[in-house]
């Protein structure tokens, strides 16, 4: 398969980066036109998807198809997911979620939609679930603290499609046990230790904090916690033990510490 970088000159995307920066090299120039071809293939050929902002890397793999006499081809395009305050939702975005289980467990995808800005929620049940309008209409005009059962029911909505009903159960019960009686549910994240393990390292090892930099500044503004107490010493030690040891970060995440 060849590139003709001629195809990718007339886009107005395309030539703002040439007159920005000078100059496009020719891999920015060609991924326009392979990237939405491997999905045309994934596809039987018969279209490609992508996000508004890539028009032209549909219109590109387009022609190639009708080059190489693909008798009719589909152009979609969606809005870029943006949150209330304009965070985009993305994998490149701080704290995005995977679809992919073995990347986010079903109990952090689940607390994801769970802590949804109010703003969001009837958009982001209309998005991501399958729910009857006029439940919707009827979550979605909850106000006050009754806006959390539409948290709740739009995290149970999206976790079922995503994960199955049975783990959305689970996160579901998980969630209940951990914030309603200060308990440790089945499926929170769960780190194996095989000795003793300090909080700073517990904290990076369940994905709470991205470093221990950023671990310590936690423990100093006391935000961490070890079965509930307040951790003021940045040593602080969690001895082996029999029972896995319940840590917590903030209000909202919580883990588990099991040694093996």
């Amino acid at each position: 398969i060849h590139a003709c970088a001629s195809l990718c000159a007339p886009f107005h995307a395309t030539q703002i980066r040439t007159y920005a920066y000078k100059g496009i090299c020719t891999c920015d120039k060609t991924t326009t036109h392979f990237t939405p071809q491997s999905v045309n293939r994934q596809s039987a050929g018969r279209g490609s998807r992508t996000s508004t902002s890539y028009w032209n890397s549909l219109l590109v793999p387009i022609d190639l198809g009708h080059r190489m006499g693909t008798p009719q081809l589909y152009a979609l395009t969606s809005p870029l997911l943006t949150t209330s305050d304009g965070r985009k939702m993305g994998k490149s975005a701080g704290g995005a979620v995977w679809l992919n289980g073995a990347m986010l467990s079903p109990y952090e995808f689940w607390q994801f939609w769970r802590n949804t800005d109010d703003r969001d929620v009837g958009r982001f049940l209309r998005l991501f679930t399958d729910l009857p309008m006029d439940e919707i209409g009827r979550l979605e005009a909850l106000d006050g603290s009754e806006i959390n059962a539409a948290k709740i029911a739009l995290a149970n909505a999206a976790t079922e499609l995503c994960r199955g009903a049975d783990a959305a159960a689970l996160a579901a019960e998980t969630a209940r046990k951990t914030f309603e009686e200060g308990a440790s549910g089945e499926d929170l994240p769960t780190f194996d230790a095989s000795s003793d393990i300090s909080v700073i390292d517990a904290l990076v090892a369940l994905n709470f904090v991205a470093s221990k930099k950023e671990a310590r500044r936690m423990i100093q503004g006391g935000g961490a916690r070890v079965e509930g107490d307040a951790v003021t010493d940045e040593d602080a030690m969690i001895a082996q033990q029999a029972t896995p040891v319940k840590i917590s970060a903030g209000k909202k995440k919580h883990g588990l510490i099991q040694f093996i």
